[in-house]
Formats: structure tokens, sequence, C-alpha cells
């Protein structure tokens, strides 16, 4: 997506009036709200592991799980808390589950080193090897999509299958004016609050949203030829009424990338896995069968 640098705040005001007055409507439809962000469930072990400069927060559940691990990768300026509902889910059918929150987002630390997908993608790799995890399924939203793309491009080896819901491959699959529409507006609204409730260093939230806007002015950058080379099995997927990527995009990366499968889920946006939990949960699941 692009450059969120400059956040009107009269546009993100009328924004949110817009979506209280659509809430508060008898018809406002599940795609049109931003259900609170939802707790971790208790976690079996969590800790931080010093990679490439940062301190990288990550936790687990369903560690003696017979199923295959999962790795979770949650959007920009987020934290692992908006996979708060899927975590169970994916726990009581049978799977290890792995959160992390990515550097400088929720309760990691960052380097002065300028963001990229592939630096992202690069702690990931470590904190596998760290957890001893040879190779993991992937489900990433949005920016953790994108660090899902790099990871099935740079390191096929390790990723089993990628679930990447509202990603995009390059910045032209962004919609222009994301930030004003009602409910990413109550989104970014939202995050500061988030970011200064969990991170190590809560006084540097205008550093770090203007550094994760810098990047979003030119990544992700994966050509079509990239995308041709994939070998991992993957699903893209995302919501009828994304406000982020266009949904042209969203059907172009499926197509570009041999045997994807594009999953498009009924009434719900951006957010498809805090307003419809169950649906996004069976999506997840479903990728992770196999179907």
């Amino acid at each position: 997506m692009r450059a969120l640098t400059q956040l009107a705040s009269a546009a993100l005001l009328s924004a949110g009036l817009s979506l209280a007055a659509t809430l508060s409507g008898s018809a406002a439809e599940v795609w049109q709200t931003l259900p609170p962000t939802p707790k971790l469930p208790p976690a079996a072990a969590e800790g931080r592991i010093e990679l490439n400069g940062a301190r990288i927060w990550y936790a687990e559940w369903g560690q003696r799980a017979p199923g295959a691990p999962v790795l979770l990768l949650h959007g920009g300026l987020a934290n692992s808390n908006y996979f708060g509902h899927l975590i169970p889910a994916l726990v009581d059918h049978g799977y290890r589950v792995v959160a992390m929150d990515s550097r400088g987002h929720g309760r990691s630390t960052r380097s002065d080193a300028p963001y990229s997908y592939h630096l992202m993608a690069e702690d990931v790799v470590g904190l596998l090897d760290a957890l001893h995890l040879r190779k993991v399924s992937v489900v990433g939203w949005s920016d953790g999509g994108c660090i899902g793309l790099d990871l099935a491009l740079n390191h096929p080896d390790r990723i089993a299958r990628l679930f990447a819901f509202g990603a995009n491959a390059d910045v032209s699959g962004s919609r222009e004016g994301v930030e004003a529409t009602p409910v990413f507006a109550a989104y970014l609204r939202r995050v500061p609050d988030e970011y200064r409730s969990l991170s190590p260093t809560p006084e540097q939230w205008a550093s770090f949203s203007a550094a994760i806007g810098k990047m979003w002015e030119t990544l992700p950058a994966m050509s079509a030829s990239e995308l041709h080379t994939f070998k991992v099995p993957t699903t893209i997927a995302d919501g009828e009424y994304e406000e982020a990527i266009k949904p042209e995009h969203t059907r172009y990366m499926a197509g570009a990338i041999p045997a994807a499968r594009l999953v498009i889920l009924p009434r719900v946006s951006h957010f498809a896995m805090l307003q419809n939990p169950a649906e996004f949960d069976a999506a997840v699941l479903e990728f992770l069968h196999g179907h």
C-alpha cells in the first residue's frame, strides 16, 4: 500500500465520524465495521530474540501438537493480537502456532536500518532457526502477506505453503486514498495507542510510523517474472470489500503465481479476521488442509 506518512487529522476525523454514523445505523454491514482488537490467548512460551539489530518478540501455542507448525505474520503498524481469534482455532485443530511481532511493531524493537519486506523476511528466517523449525506454513495478513511473498521467493525451502491475505506484490496494487476510508481511518486512529501500550519504545511512534510510510512509497516491488518462479503452494486471499488493495491486483497475483488459489471472502474487508473470525478461520484451515 502507498505511504501514509502525512495523515491529515481533519480527514481522519471526518472519516471516523462517517464510520460512527454508519455503525449507528441499523443497516450497517460487517465490512463497514472495525471490531475490537482481540487479546492473545495465554501462550505456552514466549520470548525475544536478537535478530539483525532488533529484538524480535515471539510466542508459541500448541508446542506438542501433531500438525505442521504455522507462522502468523501481522499487518503494517499492527501486532500479533490481530490473530487473537485465529490462534485458538488453529490449536483446537491440532496445529503448533508461532506468532511474531515484526521489527518495531508491537513488542519488538527495531534498528536504524531502512524498512524492507526482505529485511523482515530475514528476521523470520532467523526466528525459525532459533526455534529449530525447518519449515512452516505461513499465514500473512497485509504487510505480513508481503513478507510471506518475499519468503516464498527467496526462502522457498523454509515455507510449506503460503496464505497471503490483503497483500500486494508491487505498489501499483495499492488503492489511492485508503487512509480516508472510514474503516481504515478508524484503524489508523487505533494503532498508535496499541503501539504505545505494547512497545518497549512507546515514545517512538512518530519515527516508527514515518519509517513504515517511507517503505510503502516504493515497496513491495516484486515483478511478474519473480511471481512466475514460485514453487510454494500459495493461496492469494482477500475480502470482497478490500479497502487497500485493488481487486484486479489480487487477481493478477493469483494468476501470476503457478497453481495459486484465489479466495475472496464475502462481506468483509481488509480486516476480515476481526469482522468475521469464523469465516476467516475456516478459510485458513481449509488452506492448511491442502484444499
